[in-house]
């Protein structure tokens, strides 16, 4: 009771921090992370190897099983796993959760140096993105009137990724579709002959043509010039005069043994939409770890101004954007809450026909969550759909204790005549419940902790969801033990208790079945035995999958997967119907 009178006796302290806290809430509010579901995603790091020219088979046997080889061994290595396509090698390293993620990007880069020695000529493996299966948050397609695939191609790669990857939280910014401009050298093989050159050679003069050349500082009198050779090829012009040779003083160009002409990469793929043509596709992938509401935000910022850089005619067309599924979610929860917070004040009204005590007990539910918003903060709890969702399902739990101590200081109120004597009161009804108050909620509190165990998808899914509900569990003990008593005694007055007519029925008639329950405690329990045994019976019965089936008839998704031209990914095209 010490501890009670003292926080009384400083009530307006009280009130002034709990002012604070909840501004305190409000902030960190807004800064939490937020997303529209917990990211299940185990770490891991992949290697990307292009090998052009190599079959699905060589690629595995020369690229992807030596380096796959190679990284076997790591430290906290869980699985090693390739997947091989014809030029594109795939290793993907998966670490045991909770390793940093730039320390394992660090350990197999240290690896990497080693299977190097062991790659055919010219592949070069570099690591994949710092990205997740959730990094997908904004998608769009590049669209012209009048404009070929190549066009579409070319302003995708050349004007609009490059804007858009500087963005803060962009990890990459992924193009599909088109055709990707090449300048083409058609050699033809009698000219090779007649000249005495091979492909080889052609291949190394047009490498070594396309370069500048410093040439030093040229001083005369007070000034400098910078010599420089230039020689980085242009248009077709520049390549067909690139020197292969020389015969009898007089030089061979590219011209001479091939045709120079504007092509596009092998296609594997291609992308249309709403069946009116073929497209460009871009997809932006988030940095793992960022926030997605504040990267989409900054994305749509910089899309407006791409926007207005792109050429006439061509548009940049958005078909998805994670912002719609975050506020989806998050609405869905606010509902909830907004929803919880009205049936416990209608409920608290009726069963107490006091307002000012339903108001209190309401008054604490927001100071909860707000406290609970800086712990999680604190924790390093994203805000998504499951951590949410734990604090909905938590609303008619977080007031329980709230509900005791205010109750029983005006039940203790009703029954004092003196108003002198109202902090003692308080005081004395606070004590009266709090050691049962505290058990209750730890008691509920620990039935959560096994959610904790749970490993895999199951635990990144539900761990986020426990954590937020015991957090608000044992955050509205905090303010049941601590404010409740304060606004207590601030707004509940020393009257009799009042009830409604139907309210005192419903308790009368419990307690006339409370009687027939004591008095044949052998009926009672054979009753409650005989529901337990039953519900047994039914588990053989009930379903054991992690996610519920799919309602035939319900949704149909079809997916289709149409690889790039330089394979580094695909596109999807679900239709939902």
């Amino acid at each position: 009771m010490g501890f009670v009178d003292v926080l009384l006796r400083s009530r307006l302290l009280v009130l002034l921090g709990t002012a604070l806290l909840a501004a305190l809430g409000v902030v960190a509010w807004t800064r939490l992370p937020i997303d529209a579901f917990p990211d299940v995603t185990n770490t891991q790091v992949m290697i990307l190897s292009k090998a052009p020219g190599l079959a699905a088979v060589d690629v595995e046997q020369r690229v992807s099983y030596p380096v796959e080889q190679v990284m076997r061994g790591l430290p906290r290595v869980q699985q090693v796993r390739s997947l091989s396509k014809a030029g594109l090698s795939q290793v993907v390293i998966v670490f045991e959760d909770g390793v940093d993620t730039y320390w394992t990007r660090q350990v197999v880069f240290e690896r990497l140096s080693t299977a190097r020695e062991q790659l055919p000529p010219g592949v070069e493996p570099e690591l994949g993105p710092i990205s997740t299966g959730l990094g997908e948050i904004y998608q769009y397609t590049l669209e012209g009137d009048g404009r070929s695939a190549m066009d579409l191609r070319t302003i995708q790669d050349w004007i609009v990724s490059p804007l858009l990857k500087p963005i803060p939280g962009v990890n990459e910014v992924n193009s599909f579709g088109g055709e990707v401009k090449q300048y083409q050298v058609l050699v033809s093989p009698e000219k090779l002959l007649k000249y005495d050159l091979t492909i080889g050679e052609v291949v190394e003069a047009v490498e070594q043509g396309n370069a500048n050349a410093g040439g030093g500082v040229l001083v005369r009198g007070w000034e400098q010039v910078y010599l420089r050779g230039v020689g980085l090829l242009k248009d077709v012009p520049d390549i067909e005069r690139t020197v292969l040779k020389a015969v009898d003083g007089s030089p061979v160009y590219v011209r001479d043994v091939a045709d120079v002409v504007i092509g596009a990469e092998p296609r594997q793929g291609a992308v249309s939409r709403d069946g009116k043509g073929e497209v460009v596709a871009g997809m932006i992938i988030m940095l793992k770890g960022a926030n997605s509401q504040d990267v989409v935000r900054r994305v749509k910022a910089s899309v407006e101004k791409v926007q207005e850089t792109l050429p006439a005619g061509v548009r940049l067309n958005v078909f998805y954007d994670r912002t719609s599924l975050i506020e989806a979610c998050i609405a869905t929860v606010v509902d909830a809450l907004l929803e919880g917070g009205i049936f416990v004040i209608l409920v608290l009204f009726l069963f107490v026909a006091e307002l000012r005590t339903a108001l209190i007990v309401v008054l604490s539910l927001p100071l909860t969550f707000l406290v609970s918003f800086i712990v999680m903060g604190g924790a390093g709890i994203t805000s998504n759909l499951m951590s949410l969702g734990g604090l909905a399902f938590s609303v008619g739990m977080v007031v329980d204790a709230s509900i005791v101590v205010v109750e029983n200081v005006r039940r203790h109120l009703a029954h004092e005549a003196a108003k002198e004597h109202k902090r003692r009161v308080v005081a004395a009804a606070v004590a009266e419940v709090a050691k049962p108050v505290a058990f209750s909620v730890i008691i509920i509190a620990i039935i959560l902790v096994p959610l904790f165990t749970l490993q895999g998808v199951e635990g990144k899914m539900f761990a986020p969801l426990a954590a937020t509900m015991l957090i608000a569990l044992l955050v509205s003990l905090v303010v049941a033990l601590t404010v409740v008593p304060v606004l207590s005694e601030v707004f509940l007055r020393q009257l009799p208790e009042r009830e409604f007519a139907f309210i005192r029925r419903l308790r009368e008639g419990y307690v006339r079945l409370l009687g027939h329950a004591v008095r044949r405690p052998a009926v009672t329990l054979g009753l409650s035995g005989g529901a337990l045994v039953a519900s047994l019976a039914l588990l053989p019965f009930m379903g054991t999958e992690f996610m519920p089936p799919l309602n035939e008839g319900a949704i149909a998704v079809n997916v289709v997967r149409l690889p790039n031209a330089s394979l580094e990914g695909s596109v999807k095209v679900a239709t939902f119907m």
